[in-house]
């Protein structure tokens, strides 16, 4: 019996430590702010990940408010916690809306992908976007630090990922800058496409 039962722990661990793991270091939008968070577009990936018979686990590290600063300010952590196999990385709106500088943004961008990438993970940029409002030149230059990046670094970017939801009333909250839980979907769809062809579905 009691091999029986140092077998199975054995197999268990083996089996925990084949499991590969996802990080999302995010902000609100993928920390699911003002919705319950298993309808969240993450717990919708983790979900498709598991119906494609995959082993990878998806780790949530996202925080409402969050900068480009705060996620690098952590980092660290986050990498040794989990030890990614990919990053999936979703900041800068919260930059973008305080005004802060798009080169410290790019900066900070800059420094966690080249870190992440130095334990061997693979890292997702997803793109974001501000409000208009800002002035033409402040968004322009916002929005061009992620494909400025992502072709500088060679990696991966999912383009805005709110663009079929953020310009549809029915699919964001009522402060009209987050998603409700009827674009969750949609926006997991889209990422989706990027993360299964790395995954090779």
């Amino acid at each position: 019996m009691i091999k029986i039962i140092v077998a199975l722990i054995i197999a268990l661990s083996s089996t925990a430590l084949a499991a590969k793991s996802i990080v999302v270091l995010g902000d609100s939008i993928s920390a699911a702010y003002g919705i319950d968070v298993n309808k969240g577009w993450v717990a919708l990936l983790q979900e498709k990940i598991i119906h494609a018979k995959q082993s990878h686990r998806i780790f949530n590290e996202s925080i409402s408010g969050d900068t480009t600063a705060g996620g690098l300010a952590r980092l660290d952590k986050v990498l040794a916690d989990y030890k990614p196999d990919i990053l999936l990385l979703e900041l800068g709106a919260n930059d973008g809306l305080r005004g802060l500088s798009p080169l410290a943004m790019k900066t900070n961008l800059a420094q966690i992908i080249s870190r992440t990438e130095k334990t061997g993970a693979t890292v997702l940029l997803l793109g974001m976007r501000i409000p208009p409002n800002y002035g033409k030149r402040y968004v322009d230059m916002f929005y061009q630090i992620y494909p400025d990046l992502a072709k500088k670094m060679n990696i991966i970017l999912v383009p805005f990922i709110l663009e079929d939801v953020a310009l549809v009333k029915e699919l964001m909250q009522k402060d009209g800058l987050h998603p409700n839980d009827k674009a969750q979907k949609i926006i997991a769809d889209k990422i989706w496409e990027y993360l299964g062809s790395v995954l090779g579905i």
